[in-house]
């Protein structure tokens, strides 16, 4: 896997082991972020079932201020830490290793609101989609005008209105939907 644009473009990152994580690819990622490009700099990033890391380390190195990262996965965690590590951003990209429900209460014990979330959990749990959106909503994650993103299969619809945020696009590509939610 590689970095695609900005400050760590080109650069290799490692993605964890086996079959649990399934990587963003490269092509949905950009699609990703040349919609989000207008509201990067300078974001508070939030990335939820982050597995390798890469949607949040693309998001640093296009000018992200910081950047949350949240799995459970020991495999992921291992991989994320040694991304950290090579890329030397450990100041910028705090990673939790737990389950999404628990690091969303940490990060709002910590007072963080972000701009941009990306949640990309394993497609077959389809309920997480709601369960992720009530709580940022209910914790107050979420800072006034933020956008959350959803990746899922095109055979799966999280549906139009997920707790309190609304879905205003989506973008197709292969086998990947990415829903936008304000």
């Amino acid at each position: 896997m590689r970095i695609i644009a900005g400050r760590y473009r080109s650069r290799q990152i490692v993605a964890p082991t086996g079959d649990a994580t399934r990587p963003t690819s490269d092509r949905l990622r950009e699609t990703l972020f040349n919609v989000l490009a207008p509201r990067i700099v300078d974001c508070v990033f939030l990335d939820l079932f982050s597995g390798s890391g890469a949607i949040g380390i693309e998001a640093l190195s296009r000018g992200a201020r910081q950047v949350y990262a949240i799995d459970r996965d020991k495999k992921a965690a291992r991989a994320i830490e040694k991304n950290v590590e090579a890329l030397e951003i450990g100041g910028e990209l705090v990673f939790v290793q737990t389950n999404v429900a628990d690091g969303l209460r940490i990060l709002a014990a910590d007072h963080v609101q972000f701009d941009i979330a990306v949640l990309d959990p394993p497609y077959r749990e389809h309920g997480i989609y709601e369960q992720s959106f009530r709580l940022m909503g209910d914790l107050q994650l979420a800072a006034p005008g933020a956008i959350l993103i959803a990746e899922h299969e095109k055979h799966f619809d999280p549906g139009d209105q997920l707790a309190a945020f609304t879905r205003y696009r989506t973008l197709k590509q292969g086998d990947a939907v990415l829903s936008f939610y304000r």
